[in-house]
């Protein structure tokens, strides 16, 4: 069963209307290939000329998380980005705190560690997030010049 039909299904079991606005959320939010936020997504459709209100995208992205086709992620300005899950890795994320970057790794050495954890405290994971916030290597160099030249300053002051 392709992924559009099996969305149409979970919205029926919910007694949801299916819709071709929820329908043209669902399908732009797995073709989004990266991060997003509720209203890039709203931008895009409306780009598209797709008549999505604001609300129906609200509505339908928590649906989405809770049919498996994506995966909630927080940063650090405190926005909700979603991202898709199919055919991805699990994999977690390093947030840039200056320029906003995301990069996501996966270490299998890491996952086992966390599951070891929670065999040891008898608790029963569902899922997991795990974000680092930081400076990417470019933005670490520009602020390790800078405190060095301000340093600099402040000796000759």
């Amino acid at each position: 069963m392709n992924e559009l039909m099996r969305f149409r299904e979970f919205l029926k079991l919910k007694n949801l209307k299916v819709t071709p606005e929820r329908e043209a959320v669902f399908i732009e939010a797995l073709n989004s290939g990266d991060h997003f936020e509720a209203e890039d997504l709203q931008f895009r459709l409306k780009k598209k000329d797709k008549r999505t209100s604001k609300a129906t995208v609200y509505r339908t992205l928590p649906l989405l998380v809770e049919g498996g086709w994506l995966r909630k992620v927080i940063f650090n300005e405190m926005h909700t980005h979603y991202e898709c899950v199919l055919g991805i890795e699990k994999h977690e994320h390093l947030v840039c705190e200056n320029c906003g970057r995301i990069l996501e790794f996966s270490d299998n050495k890491l996952r086992d560690h966390l599951k070891l954890i929670c065999r040891k405290h008898g608790f029963e994971p569902q899922d997991h997030k795990i974000e680092i916030i930081g400076l990417c290597k470019k933005c670490g160099k520009v602020r390790n010049k800078s405190r060095h030249s301000s340093i600099k300053e402040w000796a000759k002051g």
